[in-house]
């Protein structure tokens, strides 16, 4: 309770700081921009998303708790993890292309509406005593593909919901929501498992909920006047041709360019330390298990911190300077967690790691929207994701291979000069000036 009020005090004096510092519009020749806080289609699709995303972190606690209540089996349940996650690997191109041809807002009300109905067979299937595992493996795959769908459409479509100056600040709001429903979303999951009978009606019962929190942002969606991308003309292009289109233009434009490069190996250097911190808390520092998720969890208050800063430093400070700043933070963070002995230090670590996050996104991507043109949107920003995200499984198999084999430390401390040396080679490209 204590944690949702300052959650919405945090709102509150994010509205008030957003409008104090909201950019002017000097030009005579341009109409006044509203506040984004009077923006009624922002809000409408900030404020459906808030719900929508608390309710997929509900399920996504849920589900493997589910699948382990019915199989006693964690092989099962890593597997339809995976399964949900898989869409983004296969698909993340194609459905980029599709996007610039299709209505961004049809696609995101039917990704809603197929969301919305898949996770409601789950309760409605264990009422009527027909639940089975493999049912929650179908469901993870169309989940996961209805996510890239309406994840590459959303972004796509911001440019055309606010003003460009606005789209630093909301982006960073959406950052603010991803960060606040990881921390509200398993909190409400176990509340409901604890307050149910049993493991798998609690879960049955987040099901439900992340399943009407799809169709209230259905409603939301409904209610947007403005158009998601520019009219233009269907030509008949190979669907192929259009993907290297995007994967051309993101590959032409020298910024953007260096921050594929610089973001798959900041995502394959990061993603395994988390894993890293868990083995070194239990096997060498010996804290409970209180204690570590205390730790995890640090970089979610850090993430939502960053979030509200986000807009302020985007303003302050030139693009090169957040991003080859943010890279060194990242080095630094991760190796005051290669030394740490006791809690605190990893707390700061993560924390610090978290805060940054926000930063380096709310730039890169303003920067990114703003530089490709409508009809390219859904492409590029496929293209980004897919190399960016692709490497993850990568960074993640080998960080798990390499602490079968390292102390956890020696590998926080390969990742903290990893790290550092990307920070050091982008120093000598164009960032520097950006």
């Amino acid at each position: 309770m204590f944690l949702f009020f300052l959650i919405v005090f945090w709102l509150k004096e994010y509205i008030a700081i957003s409008m104090k510092y909201a950019p002017p519009t000097d030009s005579p020749s341009t109409a006044p921009e509203r506040p984004l806080w009077r923006n009624q289609d922002f809000l409408l699709l900030w404020s459906g998303q808030i719900v929508s995303t608390i309710g997929t972190n509900m399920s996504a606690l849920a589900l493997p708790l589910l699948v382990l209540a019915l199989t006693h089996s964690p092989a099962q349940a890593g597997l339809v993890a995976a399964l949900q996650m898989l869409p983004y690997l296969l698909f993340s191109l194609p459905v980029g292309a599709l996007i610039d041809r299709w209505d961004r807002k049809a696609i995101m009300i039917r990704c809603d509406a197929v969301r919305w109905l898949a996770l409601g067979s789950v309760p409605l299937a264990f009422f009527l005593g027909h639940l089975s595992v493999a049912q929650l493996y179908i469901i993870a795959v169309i989940e996961g593909t209805a996510n890239v769908l309406f994840g590459l459409a959303q972004i796509s479509a911001l440019p055309r919901v606010v003003k460009p100056a606005q789209i630093p600040q909301a982006y960073a709001l959406d950052q603010v929501t991803e960060y606040i429903s990881t921390l509200l979303g398993p909190n409400l999951s176990t509340l409901l498992i604890s307050l149910a009978r049993s493991t798998v009606l609690g879960a049955i019962l987040a099901y439900l909920v992340d399943s009407i929190s799809y169709l209230i942002s259905v409603i939301s969606l409904r209610f947007i006047r403005v158009p998601f991308q520019n009219e233009r003309k269907q030509e008949k292009i190979h669907l192929w041709q259009d993907i290297m289109e995007g994967l051309r233009f993101l590959w032409q434009q020298p910024i953007l360019r260096i921050m594929v490069l610089l973001t798959m190996s900041v995502n394959f250097l990061s993603v395994p330390v988390k894993l890293a911190i868990i083995v070194l808390v239990q096997n060498r520092l010996h804290l409970d298990a209180l204690m570590l998720g205390i730790i995890i969890s640090a970089d979610g208050i850090g993430g939502l911190v960053g979030g509200f800063l986000a807009p302020w430093v985007k303003r302050h400070l030139r693009f090169g300077q957040i991003i080859i700043g943010s890279v060194i933070v990242w080095s630094l963070a991760t190796l005051l967690c290669t030394l740490a002995t006791s809690a605190p230090l990893l707390i700061i670590g993560r924390g610090l790691v978290g805060l940054i996050w926000p930063l380096y996104a709310v730039a890169l991507v303003s920067y990114r929207l703003s530089i490709t043109p409508d009809e390219l949107q859904g492409r590029v920003n496929s293209s980004f994701r897919v190399l960016t995200y692709g490497i993850e499984a990568i960074g993640s198999a080998l960080g798990g291979l390499l602490l079968a084999m390292l102390d956890p430390r020696i590998e926080l401390g390969l990742i903290s000069g990893g790290l550092a040396l990307s920070a050091i080679i982008v120093v000598f490209t164009h960032l520097r000036r950006a």
